[in-house]
């Protein structure tokens, strides 16, 4: 089992961006402390659910800031990045870090943010399968023209190699066994794909397309915190069948190392825990969701930010010790999933955030190994 946290970020109501990036940073260094597998970086833009616009940006501070955990970006936004740059960071990233980023990657939404980065709205509906494909291949090979309906350009050298990681102590960080070595905590190659060495690279999927695109390219899944046990284990499902459709071995199928995000706030009374998001998240979701702006002017729905935590709550690992490490533990059985990216700021407050990080890392992990 690999818990790792997952950080937005927030700007929790009478808060500043500062306060929640310096939140951002100093939980991650306290998941380090405490002996946590990860972190993984939101990236979102003008709007304050979450204040990081450059989530490759943040990984390399919290990169130089670590030596052990692994840094990973949920998610990079394709439509608003040139893939080829992105892959470009990705491949600094990996090899700078001993190997230990992971580069995960989404469609994102319609937001303005298509209008202002210049994507467009074709960009987020049709665009994403094409820029997936020329990060892949900047991640795996020695040159790449770029031949799609997007993205056009003549035949240019990459680098650096993303394949070019060094082993020993001037390229590899601790726990680093080779060009390709696992990460600390990892159980096989951090690879783009099967067979290439590079950064892992993981898809956001909230639909059956998307799952489909990621198993086409063996590629691990970053499932979201709003989904069960159920769904989360049909999509997984639908991922083995269209991978074994695409040609990869059993070996490949079986082993990919899906992520599960979710919330965690650890307390010692069953109703502690509950009663400290449900103050403090719906004032965030409010102000954070309200803030997006489509950018064609399509309605959207808002869900009810107080049924939403509550719903949140009765997931994922909200209470003491043993109900979190119970509800990660059944997630694991009825999903195959053993990697997880947890929220753990839902409380908007830095001390108590530490604080939930900690008793992850001293509390919860000893009952999961």
């Amino acid at each position: 089992m690999r818990i790792g946290t997952f950080v937005l970020a927030a700007q929790f109501p009478g808060q500043g961006p500062g306060e929640a990036l310096h939140r951002a940073v100093r939980s991650t260094e306290a998941a380090e402390e405490s002996g946590l597998d990860s972190v993984w970086l939101a990236e979102h833009h003008f709007v304050p659910y979450g204040v990081c616009p450059s989530a490759t940006t943040l990984a390399a501070l919290l990169l130089g800031r670590t030596r052990r955990i692994r840094v990973g970006t949920a998610v990079s936004v394709l439509p608003n990045h040139h893939p080829v740059a992105l892959a470009e960071q990705a491949a600094l990233l990996h090899l700078t870090s001993g190997g230990r980023f992971s580069l995960g990657v989404g469609r994102g939404g319609p937001w303005v943010d298509l209008e202002v980065f210049g994507g467009g709205l074709d960009a987020y509906e049709n665009g994403f399968p094409e820029a997936l494909g020329l990060v892949l291949d900047w991640l795996r090979k020695p040159r790449v023209a770029g031949r799609g309906e997007r993205f056009g350009f003549r035949e240019v050298a990459v680098v650096p190699r993303a394949d070019e990681l060094l082993a020993g102590p001037a390229g590899a960080g601790p726990g680093m066994t080779g060009p390709v070595a696992a990460g600390p905590g990892m159980t096989g190659p951090v690879a783009a794909g099967p067979g290439a060495p590079g950064p892992e690279v993981i898809v956001a999927c909230t639909s059956a397309k998307s799952v489909r695109l990621a198993a086409r390219q063996a590629l691990p899944m970053l499932l979201g915190m709003h989904c069960g046990d159920e769904e989360k284990a049909e999509m997984i499902a639908l991922w083995r069948t269209a991978a074994r459709e695409a040609g990869h071995p059993p070996e490949v199928v079986e082993g990919a190392a899906h992520v599960s995000a979710g919330v965690a706030q650890i307390a010692d009374g069953a109703g502690d825990a509950t009663e400290m998001l449900v103050k403090a998240m719906p004032g965030w979701l409010r102000q954070g969701l309200d803030a997006h702006v489509t950018v064609d002017g399509r309605q959207r729905v808002m869900r009810d930010p107080v049924a939403y935590t509550e719903l949140l709550c009765g997931l994922h690992p909200v209470g003491p010790p043993r109900l979190a490490a119970d509800r990660l533990a059944a997630t694991a059985e009825r999903t195959g999933i053993t990697r997880f990216a947890l929220l753990v700021e839902g409380s908007g407050d830095l001390a108590a955030t530490e604080e939930n990080v900690r008793r992850l890392g001293a509390d919860v992990l000893p009952l999961l190994t």
